[in-house]
């Protein structure tokens, strides 16, 4: 699938963006000598799981961004819990992840081409990127040279920001990890892929507050919709609703339905209290190739955020 030049974001441009406790180490040329075939054989294995599965694009991403949220991004998330610890993949927020096995594929693939040179940090930033740009939406350099790091803990899964957030609080957990109000509404719109259960938006649809049954932000008939998918007492194990209307393709349709009261967590519709977080999300409304851009720069940002690794894994889920 072609991507639109205007979509193709400069390393250059994104490093003049970055925090001061961004990792200088990360360049977008780290490989280039040690594993060169490292970002194609990333992309093959990507696409091909693609084929067979549609729903590990926004696995893929989702995961990058939970690593991210959690010491950095340092591969911590891809760790298996062990008899003497539970690791961040079996935190609460975590449980939903899946396609591990995509990042096992790689770092096998990458293992037998250059032994012990890529970090299942860099593989997973580099499958989130290729995630995206396969599923329709932009692509850019990813800056590597992160190492993987050794501790993981289920417990500090606590940090990954909630669907139930308020503004205030999602502007704050951002601004712990560098990120600004732009970064969050851009990186918001990673929401057009994927699939959400029911108790991730529960509160929208039943018992919202003293006054509501429902959220009033929600439009009538989808709430509805809502209601009928994810009933008050809820049996149905994986019962919930696509992220968007476009569930398998990057777009900027999240950003639309938003705009129109058809936003799934409490966290989407309070990008529209404040009056700058409103505006961009009109803008990426109205623009999607806006839209790329600024979330192609919110992803070198957030993925530069300084995990502290010590080593490169010869297998994603064990320390060495």
């Amino acid at each position: 699938m072609a991507i639109p030049r205007s979509c193709l974001i400069s390393l250059v441009f994104a490093f003049a963006l970055f925090s001061s406790n961004a990792v200088n180490a990360l360049s977008s040329n780290y490989y280039d000598n040690t594993c060169p075939k490292a970002e194609s054989t990333i992309t093959k294995v990507v696409k091909k799981a693609m084929l067979n599965d549609k729903t590990v694009p926004a696995a893929l991403l989702r995961m990058h961004f939970h690593d991210c949220f959690v010491r950095g991004c340092d591969g911590s998330v891809l760790l298996d819990s062990t008899r003497n610890n539970k690791a961040e993949k079996d935190g609460p927020p975590n449980i939903a992840l899946h396609a591990f096995y995509v990042i096992d594929a790689v770092k096998k693939q990458i293992e037998d081409l250059c032994p012990g040179i890529v970090s299942c940090a860099d593989i997973l930033a580099l499958a989130a990127r290729d995630a995206v740009a396969l599923s329709g939406g932009p692509t850019w350099d990813v800056p590597k040279g992160r190492k993987d790091g050794r501790i993981s803990k289920a417990t500090e899964t606590r940090q990954i920001p909630s669907p139930t957030f308020n503004i205030s609080q999602l502007q704050q957990n951002f601004a712990q990890r560098g990120l600004s109000l732009d970064d969050l509404v851009a990186l918001s719109g990673g929401h057009t892929l994927g699939f959400s259960h029911c108790s991730s938006f529960q509160n929208r649809i039943h018992k919202f507050d003293k006054s509501h049954d429902i959220d009033p932000t929600l439009q009538t008939s989808f709430a509805a919709s809502l209601q009928n998918v994810c009933p008050m007492h809820n049996k149905v194990k994986n019962a919930g609703a696509t992220m968007d209307s476009t569930t398998t393709l990057f777009d900027n349709a999240y950003y639309k339905l938003l705009m129109n009261g058809k936003s799934l967590f409490s966290s989407d519709e309070s990008l529209l209290t404040t009056i700058r977080a409103k505006k961009l999300v009109s803008k990426y409304a109205s623009s999607q190739d806006e839209f790329f851009k600024a979330f192609a720069n919110s992803m070198i940002k957030m993925s530069s955020i300084n995990g502290n690794g010590q080593e490169v894994r010869l297998d994603c889920r064990f320390t060495r």
